[in-house]
């Protein structure tokens, strides 16, 4: 799994982010691609199986570890698939004849070779080839697609190339399909500013004058604008074109809304009804389902259904107080940053002890007053992390963000001196003072041991602080996760891509029947593989099934959904 707390990590994510912001609206891939790359208004395939069911697959947020995402994979290959519900009744499966990828293919950002290992190679793995008539893959873009500005995902997915085992068809980063029955798939594309620009609106104008009345459409995006203005209290421009979508292009057939980028499965169902689900489980860290909070959507939608179970959620946020066993090296960077607080306002307090914290408050208080760029940097720090703080927390985010900072630096304050006192009054080092011999550093003395043991006694005290804060700081701003995302539904999703954590996968089957009925499998994996042995069973199947006893089956997250038909209406 990606370690997305991993200094280098941080380092690269933060400019692919901003990168991707500074040009990404400036340099739109979508306006090249309505004028030259032409697209049918539509993909036919509503002709197909005529007298038998139609089956296509969804799964979005996919391309990252290896466990979660070929785990997926390898399910949406096999050709039949039979499942069990809650209440132990049995499914049988088949394959999709179109595979619909929901957006976020690959992370921590879309490149040529991230695409290839973390998202081709697993589903090669999965599936090579497939028998005449080989299945088709369609899929939209998530911001993660776009931090190339899209290149990466026009060479896979608009080039009619072949990816395990299917066909890609789209020449454009949005489309629709006409299936059997009168439904439609719409597959949008809402860019890094949740915008669908207007060459693509003009696109499904005339998607629309295909349609009949009483079709009923499955829209697809990239984001769940629903949870996002419900949790927000306020509606986004996503939403709002949404609705233009809704109201003024498809004359409200869409009957069922699919979304990703939260990475776990949540049902809505409101009273006629359609149907709002997030399946963002396709391989990507899992994100928690109690936050952002959202039971009662804004236009009356009811929460159904959610996988993992909220109590199992808060229960996985509480493992951020080890964050230092799931990102062991976010350590180095708190260590450094207490480093540094304790260097800015150094002095010579080793030999304080608990007793003497008045004196040691006002040596350092001395020492930030001699030194004006340690309030700089210990102002800086508070200033950081309550830029850091989720807009979530609403008003009081500066509070949130304020307490935050305070306790870093309250505990670089207090390692600093455990170090000092530490090497000095139990080590021993250094503790006689020649009187009149002064370092470089104001404050600091020469001891009776020579200039030897004061550089030994500064490199030790500088070394037990780092460590305090490679321990320490962890602590805390594990703490500060878990507190914000079970206690007041913020910093979700940091307070779990610190956890990585590869369980909890899902993708949905969806069936046409022949009285028009569509049916939703969602399909959950509650627990990976982690281990794999080799079937050597050729091109036409899964490379590797899963060997390890610990692992889940597939299950039905829920029983089958059977979406109400809408009466004709345009």
């Amino acid at each position: 799994m990606v370690r997305w707390l991993h200094p280098s990590m941080l380092i690269r994510t933060g400019l692919d982010a901003l990168v991707a912001a500074v040009f990404g609206a400036r340099a739109d891939h979508r306006l090249v691609e309505a004028v030259v790359r032409p697209q049918p208004p539509y993909f036919d395939y509503s002709e197909e199986s005529p007298g038998q069911d139609f089956w296509l697959d969804y799964v979005a947020d996919t391309g990252d570890g290896w466990n979660s995402t070929y785990a997926v994979a390898r399910l949406l290959a096999l050709p039949s698939l039979e499942v069990k519900d809650p209440t132990g009744q049995a499914h049988p499966l088949e394959r999709g004849r179109i595979l619909v990828f929901g957006g976020d293919q690959v992370y921590p950002g879309a490149s040529r070779d991230t695409y290839e290992e973390r998202l081709v190679q697993p589903y090669e793995e999965a599936l090579c080839r497939t028998p005449e008539p080989s299945p088709d893959l369609f899929a939209i873009p998530g911001n993660h697609d776009w931090y190339d500005g899209l290149s990466a995902f026009m060479r896979l997915f608009c080039a009619n190339r072949w990816l395990a085992g299917r066909r890609t068809r789209q020449s454009r980063s949005y489309f629709a399909l006409k299936l059997p029955q009168g439904w439609w798939l719409v597959g949008t594309d809402v860019q890094l500013d949740s915008d669908i620009d207007v060459p693509q609106v003009e696109y499904f104008r005339q998607v629309a004058e295909h349609m009949k009345p009483e079709d009923r459409i499955i829209l697809c995006n990239a984001e769940p604008a629903w949870v996002m203005a419900t949790a927000r209290r306020r509606r986004g421009y996503l939403e709002n074109n949404l609705d233009y979508l809704q109201e003024k292009v498809f004359g409200r057939r869409i009957s069922l809304f699919l979304a990703g980028d939260l990475h776990h499965y949540r049902r809505h169902e409101d009273p006629e009804g359609r149907h709002k689900i997030i399946a963002g489980g396709g391989g990507a860290f899992l994100h928690p389902t109690h936050a952002p909070a959202a039971r009662r959507l804004r236009d009356g939608y009811v929460l159904k259904k959610s996988f993992p179970d909220q109590k199992t959620s808060r229960k996985l946020a509480r493992q951020n107080l080890m964050l230092i066993r799931h990102s062991p090296l976010f350590g180095l960077m708190t260590g450094a940053l207490y480093l540094l607080l304790a260097l800015a306002t150094y002095t010579e307090i080793g030999s304080y002890g608990l007793t003497q914290l008045p004196q040691v408050l006002s040596a350092v208080a001395s020492s930030v007053v001699t030194r004006p760029w340690s309030l700089v940097l210990g102002l800086s720090t508070l200033g950081g992390l309550v830029c850091f703080a989720d807009k979530d927390f609403g008003r009081w985010r500066w509070l949130a963000g304020g307490l935050h900072g305070l306790a870093h630096v309250t505990a670089a304050f207090l390692v600093a001196w455990g170090g000092m006192y530490f090497t000095a009054s139990v080590l021993g080092i250094c503790q006689e003072i020649l009187p009149g011999n002064t370092l470089l550093v104001p404050g600091a003395t020469l001891c009776a041991a020579g200039w030897k043991h004061v550089w030994a006694k500064f490199f030790l005290g500088a070394f037990f602080t780092f460590l305090g804060g490679f321990l320490v700081g962890p602590f805390i701003m594990g703490l500060y996760l878990m507190v914000s995302v079970n206690g007041f539904k913020a910093h979700s999703n940091e307070a779990f891509i610190s956890l990585a954590i590869p369980d909890f996968k899902n993708f949905l089957r969806l069936r046409i029947g022949k009285d028009g009925q569509l049916t939703v499998f969602p399909v959950g994996l509650e627990r990976v593989p982690r281990q794999w042995k080799q079937t050597h069973a050729g091109p036409y199947a899964p490379a590797y099934e899963p060997d390890d006893p610990g692992a889940t089956p597939p299950a039905l997250i829920e029983p089958p959904i059977r979406v109400t038909p809408r009466s004709p209406r345009a």
